[in-house]
């Protein structure tokens, strides 16, 4: 793990951004791997967020201008951020260590090419507030969206969610914890599960302390490119015993089934990083307009 300090003084925090910087409660665990085309929109997005947030970015490994990107992006926006690079292959890994760094009570896992309304975090933080509730998702909605579709997506959203209680219904880039409970659960770790599907697994462990849950207004926009290449998703079989078994034989399902079989398609969390695209454009996701805050202190954190 390497920190990058971009060749950046560490010059103190000026009093007029210490007289107006708020403690966050949020961070959030943002890793890329050559994502140039989408990364500036994303991190405007979460930089736009109504709530105070620290910007944790795990480089893992990549080969454009995704890093240097993210960097001036941090920097034009002042955020509060970390930029970090590892370079071990792998989803799960580049999370592992963006989760050290974590010193707030919660912490949301966000993907490189997604949007994030506004209200984002806000709405996770109101979910978690619940009783019970340790980990909550978000659904999926495109930014411009019909009030009325993003409803009905909304409550189909809670439906499943009532009916499968004790299932993942949202993918890694939807995902926002209690720091504390993704601590005691063990985290992000290779040695235990260093495969695809790691937005499922850790759900898993999560879900032994409390509930996942989720809300109407709790959505985010993920990209709609299709990738040239053999898919990551488990199989129709899969998602039918996950369905089916995962509830009552949880542990079963994900070391002793889903692992060998994903094992056997070499499906290691590092197959995420396969980027070839058919659509190639730039993310375009729209912005909301947003007040700067200064950044808190210098990249090394």
């Amino acid at each position: 793990m390497l920190l990058d300090l971009a060749d950046r003084p560490h010059s103190p925090t000026p009093p007029h951004s210490r007289a107006a910087y708020q403690a966050p409660r949020w961070s959030v665990l943002l890793p890329f791997f050559n994502e140039e085309a989408c990364l500036a929109a994303t991190i405007e997005s979460l930089g736009a967020q109504s709530v105070p947030v620290r910007l944790i970015l795990i480089d893992n490994g990549s080969t454009d201008d995704s890093a240097a990107i993210a960097r001036d992006c941090c920097e034009r926006l002042g955020l509060d951020y970390l930029l970090l690079t590892e370079k071990r292959a792998g989803k799960v890994q580049a999370l592992q260590t963006g989760l050290v760094w974590v010193r707030t009570p919660h912490v949301a896992t966000c993907d490189a090419d997604t949007f994030y309304p506004v209200d984002y975090l806000a709405a996770a933080e109101a979910v978690l507030a619940q009783e019970g509730c340790v980990v909550a998702g978000a659904y999926w909605s495109q930014p411009d969206a019909d009030p009325g579709v993003r409803a009905a997506a909304g409550r189909k959203m809670l439906a499943t969610a009532r009916m499968l209680p004790r299932q993942c219904h949202t993918g890694g880039a939807g995902q926002c914890f209690r720091t504390d409970v993704l601590l005691r659960a063990g985290g992000f770790d290779p040695q235990r599960w260093g495969y695809v599907l790691e937005d499922h697994e850790i759900i898993h462990r999560v879900m032994r302390f409390g509930a996942m849950r989720y809300a109407s207004d709790l959505w985010c926009a993920p990209s709609p490119r299709e990738r040239d290449r053999p898919s990551i998703r488990w199989t129709l079989i899969e998602r039918l015993a996950y369905s089916a078994l995962a509830p009552v034989a949880g542990d079963w399902f994900f070391y002793r089934f889903l692992a060998r079989r994903l094992a056997a398609r070499h499906l290691l969390s590092r197959s995420i990083r396969e980027r070839a695209f058919q659509d190639a454009e730039p993310c375009r996701t729209p912005i909301a307009p947003r007040t700067l805050r200064a950044a808190s202190h210098p990249v090394c954190g």
